[in-house]
């Protein structure tokens, strides 16, 4: 008998050895957003420092409704939720995946379409949980790894804003995804593996500001999302976080602190104008994803969480994007004689409808908006943003004055399209692309919402 104690003994405690080095090699293998900062944390009741949650002081006395407008805002819950014609957050906006379209949902308090049912545990179950009311999982195309770091109050917040909004009514459309990715209930498993979201705790290592911004850039604004790399399973991988990908057909450049291809060369000023006006003189304009992030989210944010934001980016560690330049080229010649003449139709292309707002500098003289010069975009050797800005056009509202740049995705035909953006990336970048006429097809295809 007590041989057998013993034996069970030795093999309890290999078992929780076992599962406590698995958890460790998981944890190495696969970590949260929040893992390079190192330092402790505490749970959000044990910070005695400022609350990093919540809206900015400004508005801490707001009813609910308005802070939760705020927090909605600094979600960027509209733009997703919203067609380009259509209602707000009336939902159906498509996001075109190598393996089918997801369509986003109404998200109005519509007692049929929309999420007018849903109680305050649905809501929190669909944001931070990604459950939908009916049991159903949903894909990570909705943010709630991210959401998941979000607390209660402020997720409840937004939803009391989302039901003071005008019900409409507004079928969700069917989504379009092969199998097996139509087979939601595998989710289960996916979530099990990727979702590392836990509600926020604030770091006892780092400022007051900084855990501002970290909670708004992870819980809130999500950025990872578009700018951190995916894995083959299509999880954020954090050991390359901010390192830049390819998101709903566009470029989501290299945000870590390298001074080549990151933002390690930007001023805080630069960062600073960049996300309040989607502009920073010799870095270029917001255009695309970016551009909407701006318009429809960072603009509102308050000066003081705007700079809480640039503090934390300023920490990420930095990956260098070995495809992109670590010197940007300087303006063209003002001759069109000058510079690269083999594409002839590029040229053409460039000189009907281009040179008269972006110069055959780069440097516009009608608005600083239209300059070219200095913007990661042009000295990208993938064209993606050049040829998306083409095809889509930039529809800014950011500052009220703003000159927004029309689409020629209906004028121009593939052939025209790839070979002006590779005048333009010879003409105006560090190094041409070879964007071809397929190239340019399937990037209409991905942006088709």
């Amino acid at each position: 008998m007590h041989n057998r104690g013993t034996r069970r003994a030795v093999i309890a405690v290999a078992i929780i050895v076992l599962i406590a080095l698995a958890a460790f090699g998981w944890k190495a293998f696969y970590p949260g957003p929040l893992a390079f900062a190192g330092g402790p944390t505490v749970p959000l009741s044990d910070y005695h420092a400022a609350d990093p949650t919540g809206v900015p002081a400004e508005l801490a006395n707001a009813d609910l409704v308005k802070r939760g407008e705020y927090l909605a805002r600094a979600a960027d819950c509209l733009v997703c939720h919203t067609t380009r014609d259509g209602k707000p957050y009336a939902g159906g906006l498509a996001f075109p995946l190598p393996f089918g379209t997801l369509y986003s949902t109404n998200i109005t308090p519509d007692k049929e379409t929309g999420i007018g049912d849903y109680s305050d545990q649905d809501f929190l179950n669909a944001v931070q949980r990604g459950i939908r009311r009916d049991g159903a999982r949903l894909y990570p195309a909705m943010p709630f790894t991210s959401y998941g770091f979000m607390t209660d109050k402020d997720a409840l917040a937004i939803k009391a804003y989302l039901f003071s909004l005008p019900p409409v009514h507004a079928a969700n459309p069917t989504d379009r995804l092969s199998f097996p990715f139509n087979q939601r209930w595998s989710m289960i498993f996916w979530s099990l593996a990727f979702d590392t979201s836990r509600p926020f705790a604030p770091n006892t290592a780092k400022s007051p500001e900084w855990n501002r911004g970290a909670y708004i850039a992870e819980a809130l604004a999500h950025c990872g999302e578009c700018h951190t790399p995916r894995n083959f399973a299509f999880a954020l991988d954090n050991r390359r976080k901010f390192a830049g990908e390819v998101a709903a057909g566009w470029r989501a450049f290299d945000i870590t602190s390298d001074k080549g291809s990151g933002i390690g060369g930007w001023s805080d000023d630069d960062l600073t104008a960049y996300m309040s006006i989607g502009h920073a003189s010799g870095h270029g304009t917001a255009a695309g994803p970016m551009g909407e992030a701006v318009d429809q989210s960072f603009s509102d944010m308050t000066a003081a969480d705007v700079r809480a934001l640039v503090a934390y980016l300023r920490s990420i560690p930095a990956v260098a994007s070995p495809d992109l330049p670590a010197t940007l080229a300087p303006p063209a010649p003002a001759s069109p004689k000058a510079g690269p003449t083999a594409d002839a139709v590029g040229k053409r292309v460039f000189e009907g409808a281009c040179v008269s707002c972006h110069n055959w500098t780069g440097v516009s003289a009608i608005t600083p908006y239209a300059t070219i010069v200095g913007a990661r975009a042009v000295n990208d050797r993938t064209a993606t943003n050049v040829a998306q800005i083409v095809i889509s056009g930039t529809k800014r509202s950011t500052p009220r004055d703003v000159v927004s740049m029309p689409a020629f995705g209906s004028i121009y035909s593939d052939i025209e399209i790839a070979a002006v953006t590779n005048y333009v990336t010879a003409r105006f970048g560090s190094e041409p692309s070879k964007v071809t006429a397929k190239d340019v097809a399937e990037l209409r295809n991905q942006t088709s919402r």
